[in-house]
């Protein structure tokens, strides 16, 4: 389900996932695809980690990037589960295609 908040978002943020939700920052980019499904793949992976777990990671990861780059938003680039959603947001099969944990292989690089 998409839900749309333009008061909800951070400087050049316009989008993020919140199990079962899509929150976007205006209604246009109901149309954006690539970022639809850049939100979707991050769905696939909050519902692999049973929602919770996703989110304890993700900020344990985000905590951990920042204190190393010493850069919130490059921390933010560098999260795995970002990376995963980054690297992948073209490819509009990939939620279909994706196998599990896939954000795994992103930690390292």
């Amino acid at each position: 389900m998409i839900l749309v908040f333009k008061h909800f978002f951070y400087k050049n943020y316009v989008g993020l996932s919140l199990w079962p939700f899509i929150i976007l920052k205006h209604d246009g980019l109901k149309e954006d695809i690539v970022l639809i499904n850049h939100e979707k793949i991050h769905l696939k992976q909050q519902q692999e980690l049973l929602i919770v777990f996703f989110y304890i990671l993700y900020i344990s990861e985000w905590l951990i990037r920042t204190a190393v780059y010493l850069d919130s938003y490059k921390a933010y680039q560098n999260i795995s589960f970002e990376r995963e959603a980054y690297s992948n947001e073209k490819n509009l099969n990939y939620t279909s295609e994706r196998k599990p944990f896939s954000f795994i292989k992103y930690l390292s690089q």
